[in-house]
């Protein structure tokens, strides 16, 4: 099912709305298991059509990055659920989509993006570069982690690279999330 940019963003304002009241029940990776299981494109596209990605895409779409991740690549991208977006402080996706916000928001969206292709597998312990330019710190004491953040579905394929759906939204360690809602 391909959205348009008007269909996202009505998408991301209702769910946005609904953050506040929103919670993780700790069983993230059924649904996002079962639609991920075909390649369908870019990364972009195989995070349109799984429908557990809407607010990553609507982010993605506000902070004007479609066409990067839809380029060549290979990227590896820690790509949080709408649940992992639901977890945030109420307001902050919405002070996050304000246009005066918008560097912020490609900020936080290129944290979670890796250049070249990295399978779970070829995970090693440590820290490694992101687009944005600062480092994650990747573990595999108890599965992948990333900063933290669970590897709930791994080794998602897409054209243009991989990705791996976390349970949690990374914020790089100079974005403050109170100075964004005050």
């Amino acid at each position: 099912m391909k959205h348009t940019p008007k269909r996202l963003s009505a998408a991301l304002i209702v769910g946005a709305m609904a953050f506040a009241a929103c919670g993780s029940d700790g069983n993230d990776a059924a649904p996002v298991e079962a639609e991920m299981a075909a390649e369908a494109g870019t990364i972009v596209d195989v995070a349109v059509a799984n429908g557990s990605f809407d607010t990553l895409v609507a982010a993605v779409t506000a902070a004007g990055l479609v066409e990067t991740l839809s380029s060549t690549g290979p990227f590896t991208v820690f790509a949080p659920t709408d649940d992992a977006f639901a977890a945030l402080p109420a307001g902050l996706v919405d002070a996050l989509l304000l246009p005066e916000n918008q560097a912020t928001l490609v900020k936080i969206l290129t944290y979670h993006v890796v250049s070249g292709e990295v399978m779970a597998a070829d995970v090693t312990d440590g820290d490694v570069g992101t687009v944005e330019g600062q480092t994650i710190a990747l573990s595999t004491a108890d599965g992948v982690t990333v900063n933290g953040a669970n590897v709930i579905i791994a080794d998602v394929a897409a054209s243009n690279g991989v990705i791996h759906a976390i349970d949690a939204v990374l914020l790089p360690p100079d974005v403050d999330p109170a100075a964004l809602l005050g």
